[in-house]
């Protein structure tokens, strides 16, 4: 449940949500877990600075990217290649 609601607060679309939930969080497990949120409370400034920048900068917001380059891809296919496959791309 804690988890969820750590998830809520940089999940969310505006500064104004993310302070809500980031309050709600705090005032439900300050009992619970005090340390924490007290850790929490102390570095709410820094923790919420991304909210700074535009929305189209924070790829994590909107879900994973996976990445266009050709390297993994052939690393990955080198070990299924056959010994002639791998000869042949050494001369290129």
């Amino acid at each position: 449940a804690a988890k969820s609601k750590l998830h809520e607060v940089w999940m969310s679309a505006t500064l104004a949500d993310a302070t809500k939930a980031f309050d709600g969080f705090i005032g439900t497990y300050q009992a619970k877990y005090p340390k924490a949120t007290e850790c929490l409370s102390k570095d709410r400034e820094a923790l919420l600075a991304f909210y700074d920048f535009p929305a189209e900068c924070l790829w994590f917001r909107h879900g994973s990217r996976r990445t266009r380059s050709k390297v993994p891809s052939r690393r990955c296919d080198c070990g299924r290649r056959g010994r002639r496959d791998r000869a042949a791309a050494k001369r290129v």
